[in-house]
Order: C-alpha cells, then structure tokens, then sequence
C-alpha cells in the first residue's frame, strides 16, 4: 500500500467549496490517508498556494501528528497544541492554524494539502514557520504525499 493522502471536502483537483475559504466559514477540511511507512514515527502537513503573486502562501503548518492516526477532522481548532499532541506553526496570514484559500480575483489557484512522513517527532516548539518546519524535518523525511484543490474569486 502506497502512502496516500485524500479529502472528502473536495475532489483531488476539483474545487474547494467556499466553507473552506476566507469567503466561507474558513474551516479546514477533513484529511484522511494511508500507507504510512511502518518506521514514521510522526506525520507533518504543509497546505500552501504557489499561485500567489507575492510568491508561495503558507496555508496551515502542522506537525507531530501521531504516526498512528489516519484523519483530521474537519475544522481543527486554531490552536498551538492539538489534543492528540500535535503542534500548529504561524501560516503566512500570522495566525496559528488553518487560514483557508482567499487569492484576489482571476485565474484559479491551486492548493496543495502535502503530508510528510517523518522517522522522528520533531524538537520545535508551536508557532514555528515554515522555514523552522521545513529545515527540522529535512532529515527525518521518509515519504510525502499530497492532495490539490482549486479555488477563484
């Protein structure tokens, strides 16, 4: 079985519906996956948008999540600490949390919802950046996987 993560909010490149955006509620929508090599110790989760006209926008920043688990529920609390022991870093609308799709009018966006598999939990402390994320969890990667939604306004 082949590391794999899905949505039922939104089909893998279809649209996301606008209860997950600025537009909407702004609630993260459920994740599910599959797969996970037997050595992950933790998962990560990186959603961004590399439509952005600044350049990439960091969405939602999440890691330590059990090896063990298999979803995020719809709406995660906005919170630094989950209950299942997970920490959330600071997205690039300075807010801890999922900050759902909200591009300036045109073209549609794309948003990755990418998941790590790390051989490690990691030693970072909640409202991190992306850049700490990304330079903690570079040496313990062992497999990612991801899911893509559109949205435009």
């Amino acid at each position: 079985m082949s590391f794999a993560v899905r949505s039922t909010a939104f089909p893998n490149g279809g649209t996301i519906a606008a209860r997950y955006t600025c537009d909407g509620a702004n609630l993260s929508p459920a994740l599910n996956w599959d797969g996970v090599p037997p050595e992950a110790q933790s998962l990560a989760l990186i959603a961004d948008d590399p439509d952005a006209p600044a350049g990439t926008w960091t969405h939602w920043l999440l890691w330590n999540i059990p090896a063990h688990a298999m979803l995020l529920a719809e709406n995660a609390p906005k919170v630094e600490l989950l209950d299942n022991g997970a920490r959330q870093g600071v997205n690039d609308f300075n807010r801890i949390g999922y900050g759902g799709p909200c591009p300036p009018p045109g073209k549609p966006h794309r948003y990755f919802f990418r998941l790590y598999a790390l051989d490690a939990r990691l030693d970072l402390k909640p409202g991190a950046s992306r850049n700490q994320l990304e330079l903690a969890m570079k040496p313990y990667l062992i497999a990612n996987t991801q899911w893509m939604g559109t949205y435009k306004r």
